[in-house]
């Protein structure tokens, strides 16, 4: 009833408001020059006026924003928008088969950062083949992969707050916009063709866009299509983390010194060792459509349709190391304190040999409407009502299981390169039938479902010639649901159709492979052998449902506010003011499992969120900025939803299992922002800057463990990992509100020509820009020692910095960036005791690009991604120890853009 009472007083309030403005004594006023409904940002050419045009949105802006302009129709920079999105300051990438994938903005990670299209909030979901890297997202980050880069003209990115803006962002808000058909003068077309390929893959990949635009007297119509076809391959080499071990015992009973070792508990041992690699078939569509009515320059009506789906076929390869427990003889060496095996030759080992074939696919839909309408000089109106899905479905996760029964000795180096080892067996050749045994086979399928629906209506109200009212209200409704499918241990599983038991592999039933760099080995024809035990047909239909795992989560917001603009004079110099308060109320309903009973909560929340924003321009092209406001986000989906998810990782006989179980009475992150900034506009493309921000953020999320006996959990035993029982103890992990937590840091930016040098280099400019952030947060219970320690934000890279240098003249034009991120953090352990936290090392991505005009239409271009092949370092403890090392190689594109 509360929320429905919410509803009913706002629309009422909406109602009412809109005829006693009309009817009101509306003075003839205009309004000032820079409240316009669009900015014009399009029909640029070249790279230069790309940028003059995105500073001239920064200067005009009332908060702290960055802005990313196309430089051509349909040539939006970079392989995709989070690749481009790199170069804004304070904004850092992750990556997925090296393309960029999430965003952090100004050391807040990807949750923090709320994502719009064309104006209304939306959710992009995809996933990585890599557990390391999180697997499927079931958080609210958005993933730019999804999107072909080609499909957009613009992105805003806003750091600071206002109250007219939609909450939820307290890193920031990016916005998406795709080209509308009044952006152009009449008649527009233009295709984009290229071809690339990979030094991982020597695949050769299309890559096609094309827009075609027109406007007939009052009506527009545009469309774009995007579409590529990409092969990518990352390898590397895993440790599946590290482990103090004891119990391991020396091959030699006589050794009595090397027994002494393994008995003292303190050698730290990798708990596996594997080469791996990742092959995905990568196919990416994207459609845009917008009707526009537009009869003078007072009314705006335009239907935005968007259409994105990116197919992913994956397949994976790992050759992994096993019973480990007997050693000949060992090296280490002392890493902060701690015994770490560098070096170990290990009797009696085996290989286990893993390949898995993966597809899934992210479909996002999105349709709006939005109005524009200048009701008088002194009233202008915006609504906008609009619906977007986003659905990601992962209906085929098979994996295959092959293992050497025969024990050999294995050695196991790190010697040479403490971040990739190398693992071999003298006596045992690897790419040998004889001896492999089918260990199991493994079906799995994963689903979310997200929907959202967007209606707004926004009022400016000009009091004077510099001084305005503005004011609306907005409802959203966002939903989302998933659920899990598993079926495991075919064949000694009971409903294996035919010839249970254990295998000894046959030639018809094996593959050589042979694509990765440093190995090559047999492994299992899945075909083959899903034939053998007739589960070829396997579907993972209703009943193979992990009823812990679906979950039904649904978010109802309202809101309102009320922003008071003015410019003035003060000491002879233009002040700018935005002084405004926006309220709230949401309304959760999560259903779910919870300790095996199905359960319902519903509640709500509510605040008030004040925000001023000054812009004092003390020198002519010399800004003074500074923002304070309050502002929220709302907790992660998979933290927020009534289910549980059990680990399947192998376990030895003494590890504990993990299982991480969701909280439905997560409160949301609540901050107090400030941010201040000085910025000096000059010449075309010239600005310098330096901005400060702070942030005090309260109810920070962080992970706490309990061990609790399984059969206590309300989970079925047929999720146990292999090897468990309902009597064994787990670790099970779960989200909680924590004390409160400050981050702060600085940006430095700066941009210009070098038109001041001879020639020909006075054609040079140059882009550079540093961000340090500093957050710190009291986690839980640390690698289960009981003890509290602060420790970085996840996402949190302490240093980032840009550097472009480009050239350019009419003809021709090229330019070389790089990306640094210093290392950071993804996760906080509080119940293993394997390490204490995780994270990636410092990266530096260097791409090139150039261009060739052979007529003022046709243009011929070159771009080159990761020319360096930078390796990806994740580490396990803060000891810096080997986890997850890959490459994903150097990617090159060619092709040429025709307009018409």
């Amino acid at each position: 009833m509360k929320t429905n009472l919410c509803k009913s007083h706002l629309a009422l309030a909406v109602l009412a408001a809109i005829p006693a403005l009309c009817s009101a004594p509306l003075q003839a006023q205009s309004a000032p020059a820079e409240v316009a409904t669009e900015t014009e940002v399009i029909e640029v050419k070249g790279f230069r006026s790309a940028i003059i045009k995105a500073k001239d949105l920064k200067r005009e802006a009332m908060i702290a924003q960055d802005s990313i302009v196309a430089e051509d129709i349909a040539d939006f920079p970079d392989l995709n928008l989070a690749d481009s999105l790199q170069r804004v300051p304070g904004v850092t990438i992750t990556r997925e088969g090296g393309e960029g994938r999430q965003i952090s903005l100004r050391g807040l990670g990807p949750d923090f950062t709320r994502v719009q299209v064309n104006g209304m909030e939306a959710l992009g979901t995809s996933s990585s083949p890599m557990d390391a890297r999180g697997g499927v997202s079931r958080s609210r980050a958005f993933d730019f992969n999804i999107f072909a880069s080609e499909l957009f003209n613009q992105i805003d990115v806003k750091k600071s707050y206002s109250a007219d803006q939609e909450e939820g962002g307290i890193a920031g808000t990016v916005n998406l916009r795709t080209a509308k058909p009044f952006d152009y003068d009449g008649a527009q077309a233009a295709v984009s063709a290229q071809l690339g390929t990979n030094s991982n893959t020597d695949s050769t990949d299309p890559r096609i866009a094309a827009l075609l635009s027109n406007t007939w007297s009052d009506f527009g119509a545009l469309v774009s299509v995007a579409y590529s076809d990409r092969e990518t391959m990352e390898y590397g080499t895993n440790t599946t983390r590290w482990r103090r071990e004891g119990g391991k015992k020396a091959a030699d009973a006589s050794n009595t010194e090397l027994q002494a070792e393994l008995d003292s508990g303190e050698l730290w041992f990798p708990r596996g060792h594997r080469y791996s690699m990742w092959e995905n078939q990568q196919k990416r569509l994207g459609v845009t459509a917008a009707l526009q009515y537009k009869p003078s320059q007072d009314f705006s009506l335009v239907l935005d349709l968007m259409h994105g789906k990116l197919e992913n076929t994956l397949s994976e390869h790992h050759h992994a190391v096993k019973d480990n427990s007997v050693v000949n003889e060992l090296v280490w060496r002392e890493n902060n304190g701690d015994k770490e095996v560098i070096y170990a030759d290990y009797k009696n080992a085996t290989w286990r040999n893993e390949n898995r074939q993966d597809y899934n696919e992210s479909v996002f839909n999105q349709i709006s409407l939005t109005a524009d309408w200048t009701l008088s000089d002194a009233l202008k109106m915006r609504a906008m009502v609009g619906h977007s899905s986003s659905d990601y479905e992962q209906p085929r996760v098979n994996k295959l299981n092959i293992e050497a029964k025969k024990k050999v000795n294995i050695i196991t180096d790190f010697t040479q390169d403490a971040f990739y080892g190398h693992s071999y067996s003298p006596d045992f050749d690897v790419t040998a039938v004889e001896g492999y045994t089918v260990k199991d086979l493994y079906f799995q399928s994963n689903f979310i479902y997200s929907d959202f629906d967007n209606a707004r209506l926004d009022f400016d109200y000009y009091l004077t010639d510099s001084s305005s009212l503005k004011f609306g209200a907005n409802y959203k409704k966002f939903s989302n649901t998933g659920f899990e499918r598993v079926a495991q241990n075919f064949p000694t599983n009971p409903d294996t159709p035919q010839n249970q038991g254990v295998l000894i592999l046959t030639a018809e039933q094996a593959q050589l492979f042979s694509g990765h760099p440093d190995r090559s080995w047999l492994q299992g024809d899945m075909a083959a052998l899903q034939a053998f035990y007739g589960l070829t047909d396997f579907a993972l239909t209703d009943e193979y449902t992990v009823e812990s795992s679906a979950y039904d989560l649904t978010e109802e917001t309202n809101a309102a506010y009320v922003v008071y603009d003015t410019e003035y004079d003060m000491a002879g110099a233009p002040l700018r003011l935005n002084l405004g308060v926006r309220y709230f109320n949401t309304e959760i309903t999560s259903a779910g499992l919870s300790k095996g009973v199905p359960t319902q909560l519903v509640r709500d929340y509510s605040d008030y969120l004040p925000s001023l924003n000054i812009a004092y321009e003390f020198i002519d092209d010399v800004i003074w900025r500074t923002g304070i406001s309050k502002n929220m986000t709302r907790p992660s989906l998979g933290a927020m939803a009534f289910s549980a998810n059990v680990s399947q990782t192998s376990l030895g006989e003494n590890d504990i299992g993990q299982i991480s179980v969701g909280n439905p009475n997560l409160q949301p992150f609540e901050s107090t922002n400030f941010d201040t900034a000085l910025e000096w506009y000059f010449e075309d493309v010239g600005l310098a800057s330096v901005a400060l921000f702070y942030k005090d953020i309260d109810n920070f999320i962080v992970t706490e463990t309990q061990q609790i006996v399984y059969s206590e959990l309300g989970l079925p035993a047929a999720l146990l990992p292999v090897g468990k029982t309902v009597d064994d103890i787990f670790n099970v992990s779960s989200p909680q509100n924590s004390d409160s937590s400050t981050i702060k840091g600085f940006e430095l930016a700066v941009q210009r020509d070098l038109d001041f040098l001879p020639a020909p280099f006075n054609n040079l400019g140059v882009i550079a820009n540093y961000t340090w952030a500093d957050a710190k947060t009291l986690y839980r219970n640390v690698e289960n020692s009981g003890e509290d320690q602060f420790k970085a934000f996840p996402g949190l890279s302490k240093q980032s910095y840009n550097l472009t240098v480009y050239y350019e003249t009419e003809q021709w034009g090229a330019r070389i960036a790089a990306a640094y991120r210093s290392d950071y953090i993804t996760g906080v352990e509080s119940g293993s005791i394997d390490d204490d936290e995780r994270g990636y090392h410092a990266t530096t991505n260097v791409d090139f690009s150039a261009f060739y005009r052979l007529t003022d239409n046709i243009k011929l271009n070159l771009e080159a991604i990761n020319l360096t092949n930078v390796r990806d370092e994740l580490y396990s403890d803060s000891s810096n120890r080997a986890y997850n090392t890959t490459y994903s190689g150097r990617t090159y594109m060619a092709g040429v853009t025709v307009q018409f």
